[in-house]
């Protein structure tokens, strides 16, 4: 089958304890291909992205800095693109350093297995 681009979440803000924020569907491989975080605050806020339950080994994100809505580089916005894939049910988990004041949307795309 063909593959189906979809946000995978958000736009929504995040948390400062880890929470699931996308499940790849049972029978259906998914690829993470884009990940946006906006900080709208004028103080850079750490934000931590995982695959599976969020543990160290685990995160593809660590206590990442994102800088303050004031930074003339950047202006509070990180876009990566990445190609991660997913196997059915595994899960994605994020959290902030300071709750809800960052905002994560994820892109990606869905392939139904069979």
């Amino acid at each position: 089958m063909a593959s189906i681009i979809k946000r995978l979440h958000g736009p929504a803000q995040v948390s400062n304890a880890a929470a699931t924020k996308y499940t790849a569907p049972a029978a259906t491989k998914a690829r993470i291909r884009h990940v946006h975080i906006s900080n709208p605050s004028a103080s850079a806020v750490t934000f931590t992205l995982s695959i599976g339950a969020d543990a160290v080994a685990l995160r593809l994100y660590d206590a990442y800095s994102v800088p303050a809505n004031t930074d003339t580089a950047t202006r509070g916005v990180i876009d990566h693109y990445w190609d991660v894939a997913l196997e059915p049910a595994e899960i994605v988990q994020a959290f902030a350093g300071t709750n809800n004041i960052l905002t994560l949307t994820i892109g990606g795309e869905e392939r139904p297995l069979g």
